[in-house]
């Protein structure tokens, strides 16, 4: 079963607010109280969807589910904000879940529309969770043949959770709307920036429409304002490839000058090396394969985006194309939005699907390895400056240049050819080397020179996908497992207890989601197969942790603490750390650990990034505070081989 949701842990939670004082949080912020009857009302409702969506089997059932999920959570969370019209607007969006969970029983599709707006929703691979998405098809649309997909991200609302989402979304009009493009607005986990599990939700929308309709994959705009031009920078550098055009409005691109941040008050190290996981400046080059339009209001404050960008467009020979809104403040003017709308059409028309032959990939982290043919599987070191420069010179010759990279995979980049062919030439760094077989992939390693192997090795490295940091695992599907013994010390029960119930509580308010959660006796080989396993406790009180422990660069047991060389007081001092799962390497373990930003760094989105790195090893006489889980005594990366840095 997808989802292992435990209303009850199998340890007693013993009063937090006793303990530990509970944090406040920022997003979404507190609403007002209901009337009793009108508590009442909804809860009759909620109770009648929640039977019916129980008699459904349907895959489609998120489509109803979202419904329930939506008014839930406003009544769990607090998330009414106006007497009557948000009590009205709960009870509209129960009915529409009431009129889904009819058709769906009836074998009825009324919402999969043939024009119009209407509300679409999947379940999230990471969590289960269902997931909403805002789908405008125009009047008219000829849905018989492949069409362009215009992907438009919200700006920042602090209470637009799923509930107003959803009303607003029906109601509401898009900023560029194309009679010739279908067009979706996602979630994106409504305030997170479109970072963590709201960056794959994005994906998995795309993912979602491009299966129920006729989109041309080849053809899609990345497009966002604010909050949501901010999503449109990062991605647009990240997934460069899966995009025609990219405009970015009025959004934030990196961490350090947008905050203002003195050199006196930087964060440590390693979490300045943690911006280059977000901050768009150090993937610039990746816009280089397709065509940009930025856009700032003349008078608003955050031009400064497109400011940085320019000077860093400057370094790569390039201008950046900035158009600019007269006496404009943080919106758009008629006229600007005339240049941007002409740029995206005109992108849109020229795309085609033939694959570049000269293509340009610029990253830090193996999360974002791949550009159209290229993949890049090892790093010399992470979090440096990486790039590879790769061209097709001549049908039998292709040129790289690279830097910082440790072994590439070639797929094969024409359309017209099933193989490359013997005798065909690499000139990689200035060295030759020639085929000697037909490949249909090759794959390239460095060591004292490159050399073309017959596969990647297989020894335990950091890869794509599974090279941290800690925060990483929460951007695939994951089980949090929870003890179900008593650990050597009762400060750190008391800590874990604390932290579980506050990612939970947190996963339901900010990343709209319930966690999926099993005790660590009910973990089975299916899960270590498919899931990325976060674990609570210790050794003695988390069976898993005790299997793996001895297996990862830390030791620990009920009497002695030793991480990279250093030993610690086992009675105050917890590791957090990532890790390949040594039952399954293709997977993360993560102990002790939460998504590592928390609620303080909600006050901006540009702050909610990951604070630590690889491992960490927490003071426990420092209470979990809205910045940190506790006082980190050290922490650092593992080095490419998931080995304490020498």
């Amino acid at each position: 079963m997808r989802i292992f949701l435990l209303s009850f842990f199998i340890f007693t939670l013993v009063s937090f607010s006793q303990e530990y004082e509970k944090i406040k949080r920022r997003i979404p912020p507190k609403g007002i109280n209901l009337l009793e009857d009108e508590t009442k009302q909804i809860q009759q409702k909620l109770t009648l969807l929640k039977s019916k969506l129980a008699e459904i089997s349907s895959s489609e059932k998120a489509e109803a589910e979202i419904f329930y999920k939506a008014v839930d959570f406003a009544l769990q969370n607090g998330e009414f904000y106006k007497k009557k019209q948000d009590f009205e607007k709960a009870l509209r969006i129960l009915d529409e879940g009431l009129n889904r969970t009819t058709a769906l029983a009836n074998s009825q599709r009324t919402w999969q529309i043939k024009s119009g707006k209407t509300v679409r929703a999947f379940y999230s691979k990471i969590d289960g969770s269902p997931q909403p998405y805002i789908l405008e098809i125009p009047e008219g649309l000829d849905l018989t043949k492949p069409l362009p997909l215009l992907v438009w991200l919200h700006g920042r609302g602090d209470k637009i959770t799923d509930m107003h989402f959803m009303d607003k979304g029906l109601s509401g009009n898009i900023k560029y709307p194309n009679e010739k493009a279908i067009t979706i607005h996602p979630f994106g986990r409504q305030c997170i920036g479109y970072k963590s599990a709201g960056e794959i939700d994005v994906l998995e929308a795309i993912e979602h429409v491009t299966t129920n309709y006729p989109v041309n994959e080849n053809k899609i705009a990345m497009m966002g304002f604010s909050m949501g031009g901010a999503g449109a920078w990062h991605l647009g550098a990240h997934y460069t490839d899966k995009w025609a055009v990219v405009h970015t409005g009025a959004g934030f691109a990196e961490t350090k000058e947008y905050t203002k941040l003195k050199k006196e008050n930087y964060p440590a190290v390693y979490e300045q090396t943690l911006w280059g996981l977000y901050d768009v400046p150090n993937y610039s080059r990746n816009f280089l394969n397709i065509p940009l339009v930025a856009y700032s209001g003349e008078k608003d404050k955050q031009i400064q985006a497109a400011q940085v960008m320019e000077r860093e467009f400057k370094k790569h020979g390039i201008t950046l194309n900035h158009i600019i809104g007269s006496n404009m403040g943080h919106q758009y003017d008629p006229e600007s939005q005339k240049k941007i709308n002409t740029t995206v059409r005109k992108a849109l028309r020229k795309r085609t699907a033939e694959t570049p032959l000269k293509i340009h990939l610029q990253t830090r982290t193996l999360r974002y390895p791949k550009m159209y043919w290229l993949i890049v599987e090892g790093l010399d070191e992470h979090w440096q400056d990486s790039t590879v420069d790769a061209e097709i010179k001549t049908p039998m010759t292709m040129e790289l240049k690279t830097n910082n990279i440790s072994a590439l995979t070639l797929n094969l980049p024409w359309k017209d050819k099933a193989s490359y062919p013997p005798g065909f030439e690499i000139v990689i760094d200035g060295q030759s080397i020639k085929l000697t077989k037909q490949k249909n992939t090759i794959f390239l390693s460095k060591k004292a020179n490159w050399q073309i192997l017959d596969s990647h090795s297989q020894e335990l490295r950091k890869k794509p996908y599974l090279q941290g940091p800690i925060y990483d695992v929460y951007k695939a599907p994951f089980i949090v497992v929870i003890p179900t013994d008593e650990s050597h010390n009762q400060q750190i029960d008391k800590w874990v207890k604390f932290e579980i119930e506050h990612l939970k509580d947190r996963w339901r308010e900010l990343f709209r989601g319930n966690l999926p959660i099993k005790k660590d006796t009910e973990v089975t080989e299916s899960d270590i197969k498919d899931y990325n396993l976060i674990l609570w406790g210790s050794p003695k009180s988390n069976k898993i942790i005790q299997r793996v422990i001895n297996k990862t660069p830390i030791f620990w047991d009920a009497s002695s603490l030793k991480v990279n060389n250093k030993n610690y007081d086992t009675s105050k001092n917890i590791p957090a750390f990532i890790y390949p799962n040594p039952e399954n390497r293709e997977k993360y373990i993560v102990i002790n650990c939460d998504p590592t930003f928390r609620e303080n760094h909600d006050r901006t989105n540009s702050l909610q990034n990951p604070k630590l790195p690889d491992w960490v090893v927490f003071d426990l006489t420092q209470a979990p505070n809205g910045d940190s889980a506790g006082n980190v005594v050290d922490a650092d990366f593992f080095d490419e081989k998931w080995q304490f840095k020498k």
